[in-house]
């Protein structure tokens, strides 16, 4: 007997089981089985050609050596480049602390030509500065620089914003600068970023020390893992804070009962408070745990990150113009993973819906 079963059925059956939760906990423990095991194909090979792939294998580990130079080379690039733009980041520091002003050619941005505005349009924004202006100078309003430019920035992007506390914003105000600083030539790679905050009352540091220690060598016991230099640790600095303004620290009371006399006290504990600032003191190395892992690498996350992009580029944050390409960015990735998702569908049709390499590729 022949069992003729429709398209359209056998997809209602699998929609069906795979909704058993018994179907389900099988086909994962099978998966988990499966999970790093090896084809056959390898083991299949007469052993005069497993002896060949040996040889290639040995050349893919010298290839990962050379790559690792290479990378080396990139970072001894960074802190060359870095010398030249500091200079230009010096400036912008000079101009958002208002301890410079800059020329009226300085000031002069050309807007794109798509954005350019009909005549009358210009004369009505002109005319609306102009009594702004005027009613600034009637207030004798003149700020310093660009008021909470750092904090700003640090608001604008989710990364950041999601670190910040409403305690921590007082103290972000008074954040000046964020620089970065490359080990030297014969040092271990690593980069420490610098937060330079004008004098304050919440602590008498002037500056804040980030310092992520960076490793560019394959693992002897793991070579072709090897994917460029990885953050391997990182250390924190100590805040002098003044007395009562720690706001990584919080007090909290609580009522215990004695056990012999049934009285009841109140117990003042100190503990540690959500905060930006714990930043600044990361888990140590060594066992950690699952949370400390975490946190651990988020923390390595917004150190490159720092470093990558904000730094470079924060005017462009301070305005909002670098998020919106980075959800540009976010955007494509996901619209080529779903283009990837429709190719590997069996309805999906090539001749309708082909990929360019370009987009597979990024």
């Amino acid at each position: 007997m022949v069992l003729c079963i429709s398209l359209a059925t056998a997809r209602q059956l699998t929609v069906q089981m795979m909704q058993n939760p018994q179907i389900l906990a099988a086909l994962q423990e099978r998966l988990d089985g499966l999970a790093g095991s090896p084809s056959g194909y390898m083991e299949s090979l007469p052993k005069v050609v497993k002896r060949r792939v040996n040889a290639l294998k040995n050349l893919q580990v010298k290839c990962a050596h050379i790559e690792a130079k290479f990378y080396e080379e990139v970072h001894e690039l960074e802190r060359k480049y870095a010398a030249l733009y500091q200079p230009l980041f010096d400036k912008r520091s000079e101009i958002i602390k208002g301890a410079y002003e800059p020329t009226d050619e300085e000031c002069n941005w050309k807007a794109d030509e798509e954005e350019e505005l009909t005549v009358s349009k210009k004369e009505e924004m002109k005319e609306k500065a102009k009594l702004e202006e005027e009613k600034k100078d009637e207030e004798k309003e003149d700020p310093r620089g660009i008021p909470e430019f750092w904090l700003t920035v640090f608001k604008n992007v989710d990364l950041l914003s999601d670190m910040l506390q409403e305690h921590d914003e007082p103290i972000l105000k008074h954040l000046q600068d964020i620089k970065v600083k490359f080990s030297d030539p014969d040092q271990p790679m690593s980069f420490t970023l610098e937060f330079h905050f004008e004098p304050n009352d919440f602590f008498t540091n002037q500056v804040l020390t980030k310092t992520y220690k960076m490793r560019s060598e394959p693992d002897e016991a793991d070579p072709f893992s090897f994917d460029g230099p990885e953050i391997m640790g990182c250390t924190g600095c100590q805040i002098d804070w003044t007395k009562g303004k720690n706001v990584t620290l919080k007090t909290i009371k609580k009522k215990q009962k004695h056990k012999g006399r049934g009285t009841v006290r109140t117990v003042t504990k100190t503990v540690p408070n959500d905060s930006f600032f714990n930043f600044f003191c990361p888990p140590e190395g060594g066992n950690l745990d699952e949370d400390s892992e975490a946190v651990l690498a988020a923390d390595f996350e917004i150190g490159h990150f720092i470093r990558e992009r904000i730094i470079p580029r924060a005017v462009l944050y301070f305005t909002g113009e670098a998020i919106e390409d980075d959800d540009d960015d976010v955007s494509q990735n996901r619209e080529g993973e779903e283009e990837a998702d429709e190719e590997n569908d069996p309805e999906y049709d090539p001749k309708v819906g082909a990929i360019p390499l370009s987009l597979t590729t990024q």
